[in-house]
């Protein structure tokens, strides 16, 4: 009596012929997705609709030029140079003696040397000089204004009694920053 107990072929070699099959296909399949430049540029020559809408393969000559261009810009100057942009003006100055609060946030003491500017930032130590005496004190910029036309920068009172302009109200004056 012969029994067959074992298949004349065994299935693990017939596995890997499949396993090996579907490798070559998919690679086939990625080979066909990826189209090299020689295949595009042979589909514009035989005036393929498909290769004359991709881009142009050719190198442009500017993409070998390199251009330098060098621009600075500041959008929001710093304090520094805001102060180094007024570093000399004249106009009118003007005194005031009201107000509890500064601009800036501190108290309004009449008596020190401080001063108001449309523009310049809190802390910018400003040299007045009375054009017509010659006289000078040197304030800190703790305040905004003045908003009179013609007036360039607002004193406490002992800045523009320091000055001698007292009397009038008004004086012309040059202005230099300091710091």
């Amino acid at each position: 009596m012969a029994f067959i107990s074992e298949p004349f072929l065994s299935v693990a070699p017939a596995r890997n012929v499949i396993q090996l099959f579907g490798v070559v296909l998919g690679a086939i399949w990625l080979g066909a997705c990826a189209q090299s430049p020689v295949v595009t540029q042979k589909a514009e020559r035989i005036g393929n609709p498909r290769g004359a809408l991709e881009h142009d393969q050719r190198p442009s000559p500017a993409t070998h030029k390199r251009v330098a261009v060098r621009k600075q810009h500041t959008p929001f100057p710093s304090a520094r140079k805001a102060a180094e942009k007024e570093v000399a003006s004249d106009g009118l100055a003007s005194f005031y003696t009201e107000g509890t609060k500064t601009a800036s946030g501190e108290h309004f003491n009449t008596y020190q040397l401080t001063a108001a500017h449309p523009t310049l930032p809190f802390g910018t130590r400003l040299r007045v000089t009375s054009v017509a005496t010659g006289r000078s004190v040197t304030v800190r910029v703790n305040d905004r204004g003045p908003y009179i036309p013609g007036r360039v920068v607002d004193l406490s009172y002992s800045a523009a009694e320091t000055l001698g302009m007292l009397e009038g109200g008004v004086a012309k004056v040059k202005l230099d920053v300091v710091r």
